[in-house]
């Protein structure tokens, strides 16, 4: 199955209702269907979003493809973002449509197999994971408040759980971006259940010593992965993201080569969890990515001090 995220000039995404006749009717859904034998994945969604919506798409972007699986039936949905399209979109087949805000869509009446989507539309394509130290702290905030992204994860492990969380405050109002704690559950939870930041970010270690998510679902929670056994271990722990790499060569795995773009595409795929490629990476990379599955690009030196944002 193909489906196309259409979203309009205030940030509303295009959602459908399943017609009379049809399996689970009255649930609402993003607009696609299945591919004919031997199609390609972009001019089949074309042809799909003609078909049912009476629009011609431009460009578009892989968004995030999984297998959801229903008691008696596997979906394969492949889920594009549509850039740009010709026309007003139309119930073709007899659906209703409906703009919605993203923050509402999981209170819309989603089939179960779509609300993946809805977190990966919730999450921005860069991901600024900064220095674990500073040479100054004058210096670490200065590059701090320079740089541009829509999710910022604050890993300073020099700094005491007080500090951290001063850091992190002055980020959140400075930034304008969303800020998550890198760290220990144990000594972080309580204070960003309290407010003091948007989430937790887990390296592997941590997440292995879970038993369960540690924040309520208000707060994002992301983990840090290098293979199949971690992404596992994030998804079962209903993370809202993972990072998965090396992708290429970094200053901080020396004589490590990187997994590559095939291996990251292996990995990830069919699986309903939004992650980021990192390890050696840049702004330059967010195409190589999305055509391997990713959410998009986490990274350090590349975004650190940059002003510049990616959509």
């Amino acid at each position: 199955m193909v489906a196309g995220v259409l979203e309009d000039a205030a940030g509303r995404v295009l959602i459908a209702q399943r017609p009379e006749g049809r399996s689970m009717a009255g649930a609402w859904e993003f607009p696609g269907g299945k591919l004919a034998a031997g199609e390609e994945r972009h001019p089949g969604l074309a042809r799909e979003l003609e078909e049912e919506l009476g629009v011609c798409i431009g460009p578009a972007r892989p968004l995030i493809r999984y297998l959801h699986r229903y008691p008696a039936l596997e979906v394969d949905l492949d889920v594009w973002r549509v850039a740009s399209w010709h026309g007003e979109p139309r119930g073709l087949e007899g659906q209703a449509l409906a703009w919605r805000e993203v923050s509402t869509l999981l209170g819309a009446g989603l089939l179960p197999a779509d609300e993946p989507i809805v977190r990966a539309l919730a999450l921005p394509s860069t991901v600024l994971v900064t220095p674990p130290q500073a040479a100054s702290e004058g210096a670490f905030l200065d590059l701090l408040a320079r740089s541009a992204a829509g999710l910022v994860v604050l890993r300073r492990p020099d700094l005491d759980a007080e500090a951290l969380l001063a850091v992190a405050a002055w980020a959140r109002v400075r930034t304008g971006a969303r800020v998550v704690l890198n760290g220990d559950p144990a000594r972080l939870s309580k204070a960003i259940e309290e407010g003091a930041a948007d989430g937790l970010h887990v390296p592997a270690r941590h997440a292995a010593r879970l038993a369960s998510r540690p924040l309520p679902r208000q707060h994002l929670f992301g983990v840090s992965c290098h293979d199949a056994l971690e992404l596992d271990r994030a998804e079962a722990l209903a993370a809202d993201y993972a990072f998965l790499g090396p992708v290429k060569p970094t200053a901080t795995h020396p004589g490590s080569p990187g997994s590559g773009w095939g291996a990251f595409a292996r990995l990830v795929r069919d699986r309903p969890l939004p992650v980021y490629a990192i390890g050696g990476l840049g702004p330059a990379d967010l195409g190589a990515a999305w055509n391997a599955g990713a959410q998009g690009i986490a990274a350090i030196r590349s975004l650190w001090g940059r002003t510049e944002s990616s959509a």
